[in-house]
C-alpha cells in the first residue's frame, strides 16, 4: 500500500536538500516517508549535485533537427550546457536527439510550467473549476479536485513535465536531471519548435501523435 506523502513533509525535504518537488515526494514514496532515507535516495540518484548546478550559465550546447519518416513532421530543439566540450559528447547528443523524439510524439507547447502563460493557466483553472462544480462535487473539494487536475494539464502541455515516450513512469525532466549528475554539467532546454505537415486539416493531431509515438518506438525495438 503506498504511503500517503504530506505537502509539508515534501516542502521540509526540498528545504533541507534544494532538490525539486516531485523528485522529493518520489523519494519519501521510495522510502516509505523517512526524511533521512529520502535525503540519502538524493544523494544516491544525484538529483542534489544536478541540483547545485542548475544555477551555472549554459551558453553552449547543441541545436538538433528530427525530421519524422516521411517529412510529415519535424522539430528543432536547441539545449543548451556549459562547455563546447560536453556540446560534443555522445551522451549529451543522445539526449538532445531524445528531447527531439518527445516533441514530435508528445507536442507538448512549452518546455516548462514556468513558461505557461499566466492567463493560460488561470483559463484553464476556471474551466476546470466549472467542470468539477457541474458534476455535482461539494465546494470544499472542489479546489483540491482542479488543483489535481490542473497537474495532469501540465503534464501534457510543458515538455520537461510529460511522461518519457520511453518509459512512461518517468518523467523527461528527471531524464534530465540524472543526464547533468551524470555528465557534471548544468544542462537546460531552451526552446523547441514542432511542425506537422496539414496540421490541425486533415487528422485529429492526437490520432497523429499516438502513431508518431509507435514508430519512434518501433524504430529500437522498445
Amino acid at each position: 500500500m503506498a504511503v500517503e506523502i504530506s505537502a509539508q513533509k515534501v516542502k521540509e525535504l526540498r528545504e533541507r536538500t534544494g532538490a525539486g518537488l516531485m523528485d522529493c515526494k518520489r523519494a519519501l514514496q521510495e522510502t516509505g516517508g523517512d526524511l533521512e532515507k529520502a535525503a540519502l535516495y538524493l544523494r544516491e540518484k544525484g538529483l542534489i549535485k544536478a541540483r547545485e548546478k542548475a544555477g551555472r550559465v549554459a551558453a553552449e550546447g547543441l541545436v538538433d533537427a528530427y525530421i519524422h519518416a516521411g517529412g510529415r513532421i519535424g522539430v528543432l530543439i536547441e539545449v543548451n550546457c556549459e562547455t563546447d566540450f560536453v556540446a560534443r559528447n555522445e551522451e549529451f547528443r543522445t539526449l538532445v536527439h531524445e528531447l527531439a523524439l518527445q516533441v514530435a510524439a508528445a507536442n507538448p507547447r512549452y518546455v516548462r510550467r514556468e513558461d505557461v502563460p499566466a492567463e493560460v493557466v488561470e483559463e484553464e483553472r476556471r474551466i476546470l473549476r466549472q467542470q468539477v462544480a457541474d458534476s455535482g462535487k461539494p465546494p470544499q473539494v472542489i479546489e483540491r479536485i482542479v488543483d489535481g487536475r490542473l497537474e495532469k494539464f501540465f503534464e501534457e502541455v510543458c515538455l520537461l513535465e510529460q511522461p518519457s515516450i520511453r518509459d512512461p513512469k518517468r518523467k523527461v525532466g528527471e531524464l534530465v536531471q540524472e543526464a547533468v549528475a551524470r555528465i557534471g554539467e548544468n544542462i537546460q532546454v531552451r526552446r523547441f519548435v514542432r511542425y506537422a505537415l496539414g496540421e490541425g486539416i486533415e487528422r485529429r493531431q492526437e490520432d497523429f501523435a499516438e502513431e508518431v509515438t509507435r514508430q519512434i518506438r518501433g524504430q529500437d525495438g522498445s
